[in-house]
């Protein structure tokens, strides 16, 4: 049966274009601008808007050859400096380290290079989400056709069950609700009704519009097509991700700063020391330009960028097991920057799931404890003077038991236990209220259903005549305004019928309301005969009117929530104990968000309550103004793709590192834009993984908390690799540079430099990866993004420790040589020196924020004493095997040798601390 109103139009105000705002057209207007009718359009008349308009299909992406993408990734300064080292390794004929430095390269190739084509991955996943069919009126009969072949103007059949084709003006409407959360965010159903809104609604706001990808879940209607493929919302969405730009991430920044200092530096300080030895010793060109070469590879830092990618994948194993998937490595250290998160609301802060929590009858309020769709839990009394204790059989109450009733029993929805899982078959509010029943002990299956009146949006209520152990009794739902419209009495507190309290009712609704409650309300006529199997409306009207057990009084009220989860309302207040703002971006009314944004503890910078914007507000302000409001605001309601991608864009323009979080299409613009996109694993759209950077297989806030301290952790990881690698090339360069500048022997020659880069990387160096988090990780503010990766500090200290270890080497050579010591023995017991000194030096860089000499701390980290069992063995062999001896110009060393490279090494950790 289609609504009463079906055939209506409803005519919008004259616009000059009826189909550019369709929402706010009368269907009148828009057949007419469309040159259709409600009979749909004819077989060549369809083929030639075909040719006119396109199929209705998105485009595809515009994507760069494979080996434009492939040259890309080898376009970053600190790939062009082991570029670099790698020639230069060539030139001296050290092939090993040629092959180990160009694998480095190529495997940072190949990560960037799989990485690469994420918003080409998006759109393919939004083209999937189209329809296949469509059910046409062509030629005057429906018709099965291929949506890709929909035009303008074509009448286009909805039923449950359907995917929407295409961006439909509703024509006829009964009972169709659309689930539209991939492109609003809203976790219901939408009711839609065939009547014109503003012209400024927002798009969950327009019931008469049914959009492309989204999804009917009840009822039937039809629409007229008014826009298809790139033109449609899905279109749009799909544009806005192939038009956002991404940003460079904090780390990418800081280490492309770093890496160009670095190679400055070390050119300018190269062409400075030949010149010093020309001019000052007369040295040799050639000479000169061995050493030179011995200078680059000693500060040129090989290790440091395959350093960098393992600490990053190690932080991506962690995050794993920690239910945080990265699919792009930088993200992860990203996170730790991260100064605001803007959250959707629903299914990441909420559960997804919805709960009626809250009932009212005139006896009393009463609560339910449980979650999800669970029939488990307690309900029991609250209110002043409610002594909490929980009902032992709530379906044994009167009051109670007649509300309970209407609300699980007139119901469709069905809940299936699978292995440890409750699954909803339904709507999710009816799977709320069957839950609800269960938990106070009700059996719906003890009624048997004689009569029903489906719900209908233009009545807004559903209706049944059950039949159960005490009878047949009719069963009323719906909306509240619409109930008390209905009944002219009410079940009183000891179960007797009394007038009703229509003043009471409403404050109840008003007071529900304002804690972000949807509220139901129901009504129960004790008494009632099914003349057949369907009721209608005029049959619930005679119950309202009759006297006696056959009339229907009004039962309660309950309050329905999608809500909050415990643990992502603990992870909020660890964000803000961490510096980190939280903004809730969410498609339902400002009133629902800012109440739920209340109970999961968002506040505003001052601690004062969470301030609310809706998304028509926003798009009256300039970008200017949007950077001020975004950044004072805590709560944006109904808002569009738009609307996230502006307040993520004016958040960054506020210097903002910016987490976005999302499940939905509408998501995806905004998730790519943002500094680390962050997208649901269970209940997110595949187009939104695809956009994302992180995807939680657990869809929880609280695994976004966790991911920032992991990211904190390996900032904190990579930072400690830095201080402790730099130092040694310090050093080495150090050495080198003193020998040129005094004209003496070179202490160490360029394979043992490389030797010693090598060796150090891969054991010490890599240790520092496994480093666990610094205690009060969490309780600092966040980095700022634009600072030096290496404070004026730790600058200081790098430079403090390259002249401690290479004067302790230098020392080491130049006294023994000067002693008569053989040149091979001296260099050898200068490389063991400052490899001894490195060792010790790594314990002073594994703690950055207490001492480092406390025992406790010396076996955290399991990783650093394997690494150094690891680097004694290697340095075992390059000092007593004839073949090492050999390529590298090593000599065996004495006991007493290495004694004193020990204390060299203790002797600079003393110094340090």
């Amino acid at each position: 049966m289609l609504s009463e109103n079906a055939g209506r139009t409803n005519e919008a105000p004259d616009q000059d274009d009826p189909c550019s705002a369709p929402h706010a057209s009368g269907q009148t207007a828009l057949l007419a601008a469309l040159s259709a009718d409600d009979k749909g359009l004819s077989t060549d008349a369809a083929r030639k808007r075909l040719k006119d308009y396109g199929r209705n299909e998105l485009p595809d992406a515009e994507t760069d050859s494979v080996v434009r993408r492939l040259l890309r990734q080898f376009h970053n300064v600190l790939i062009y400096i082991l570029i670099a080292a790698a020639s230069i390794t060539a030139l001296l004929g050290y092939w090993v380290d040629t092959a180990v430095i160009m694998g480095v390269v190529l495997i940072n190739a190949a990560i960037g290079f799989v990485q690469e084509g994420k918003a080409e991955q998006a759109l393919a996943s939004i083209r999937q989400m189209l329809s296949l069919k469509a059910q046409a009126r062509r030629d005057g009969t429906w018709q099965s056709i291929d949506a890709a072949e929909l035009v303008p103007g074509d009448i286009v059949r909805l039923r449950a069950g359907d995917r929407v084709p295409a961006d439909l003006r509703l024509l006829e409407v009964s009972g169709l609700k659309v689930e539209e959360s991939p492109l609003t965010g809203e976790s219901e159903a939408v009711e839609k009704s065939i009547d014109a809104v503003a012209a400024d609604a927002t798009l969950g706001d327009r019931f008469c519009m049914a959009y492309s990808g989204t999804f009917v879940t009840a009822g039937q209607g039809h629409g007229l097509v008014v826009t298809t493929g790139s033109q449609t919302e899905l279109g749009r969405i799909s544009s806005m991700i192939r038009d956002v730009e991404t940003i460079a991430t904090p780390l990418t920044r800081q280490m492309t700063r770093f890496g160009q200092l670095l190679s400055v530096a070390i050119v300018a300080i190269a062409l400075l020391m030949v010149a010093a030895g020309f001019l000052l010793h007369a040295q040799a060109l050639e000479e000169l330009f061995f050493a030179a070469i011995g200078f680059a590879v000693a500060a040129i830092p090989e290790g440091l960028p395959a350093i960098m990618t393992i600490t990053l994948a190690l932080g991506v194993q962690r995050m794993a097991q920690s239910r945080a998937i990265t699919r792009r490595l930088n993200a992860v250290e990203t996170l730790g920057s991260v100064t605001v998160i803007c959250s959707d609301k629903t299914g990441t802060l909420t559960r997804n799931e919805m709960f009626a929590r809250h009932l009212v009858t005139t006896a009393g309020d009463y609560e339910a404890s449980g979650t999800g769709y669970a029939p488990e839990g307690e309900l029991r009394r609250s209110g002043n003077d409610a002594d909490g204790a929980a009902l032992e059989t709530p379906a044994s109450e009167p009051d109670l038991h007649r509300l309970l009733l209407a609300l699980s029993v007139c119901n469709d929805a069905e809940l299936v236990r699978q292995q440890d899982r409750w699954q909803l078959h339904g709507e999710p509010t009816e799977g709320a209220l069957r839950a609800l029943g269960g938990k106070a002990g009700l059996d719906h299956k003890a009624f048997e259903r004689k009569a029903l009146l489906p719900f209908d949006s233009n009545y807004k209520l559903m209706a049944s005549i059950e039949s159960g152990p005490d009878g047949q009794c009719l069963l009323v739902k719906g909306a509240p305004d619409r109930l008390l419209e209905l009944c002219q009495t009410q079940y009183g507190a000891q179960g007797d019928v009394e007038a009703l309290d229509i003043e009471f009712w409403q404050e109840t609704i008003d007071r529900l309301s304002e804690k972000g409650l949807r509220v139901l309300a129901a009504a129960v006529s004790r008494k009632a005969q099914a003349s057949s199997r369907s009721l209608k409306l005029d049959d619930i009207k005679r119950a309202a009117d009759a006297s006696g057990d056959e009339q229907l009084a009004f039962a309660g009220l309950v309050g329905i929530m999608d809500p909050p989860r415990p643990e992502a309302i603990d992870a909020i207040q660890a964000c803000y104990q961490a510096g980190i703002g939280v903004k809730m971006i969410t498609g339902d009314h400002a009133g629902t968000a800012v109440a739920i944004a209340r109970e999961m503890g968002i506040q505003a910078a001052d601690g004062g309550e969470p301030r609310v914007i809706s998304g028509s507000e926003l798009e009256q302000q300039s970008d200017a103004a949007l950077i001020d409001i975004a950044t004072s605001h805590e709560v944006f309601a109904r808002t569009s793709p738009e609307h996230k991608l502006r307040l993520v864009h004016a958040l960054q323009s506020a210097s903002q590192v910016v987490a976005m979080t999302g499940d939905g299409v509408n998501d995806a613009p905004a998730l790519k834009r943002a500094d680390v996109g962050v997208a649901m694993g269970i209940k997110g759209t595949e187009a939104t993984k695809e956009a994302a950077d992180i995807v939680l297989t657990d869809d929880n806030f609280a695994t976004i908390e966790r991911a920032i301290k992991e990211g904190r952790t390996i900032f904190d990881n990579l930072q400690k690799a830095i201080l402790f690698i730099l130092p040694t090339n310090g050093a080495q360069s150090l050495v080198i540079l003193a020998a040129i500048l005094f004209g003496l022997t070179l202490p160490l020659t360029p394979v043992q430099v490389l030797w010693i880069n090598m060796v150090t990387a891969v054991t010490l160096a890599l240790a520092l990866a496994f480093e666990p988090p610094e205690p009060g990780v969490m309780s600092r503010p966040p980095r700022d993004p634009d600072s030096n990766i290496l404070s004026a500090v730790l600058l200081w200290r790098i430079v403090f420790v390259s002249v401690a270890i290479g004067g302790a080497a230098g020392a080491v050579f130049f006294i023994n040589t000067a002693q008569g010591m053989d040149l091979p023995e001296a260099r050898t017991m200068a490389l063991n020196t400052l490899v001894l000194c490195q060792v010790f030096y790594l314990f002073n860089s594994r703690i950055m924020t207490d001492a480092a000499w406390y025992p406790s701390l010396w076996f955290s980290n399991p990783a650093a004493w394997l690494a150094i069992g690891i680097l004694a063995l290697l340095q075992a062999v390059f000092t007593y095997t004839p073949a090492f001896n050999a390529w590298f110009g090593s000599a065996p060393m004495a006991l007493w040798q290495w004694l004193v490279a020990l204390g060299a090494g203790l002797a600079l950790f003393l110094l340090v601390e």
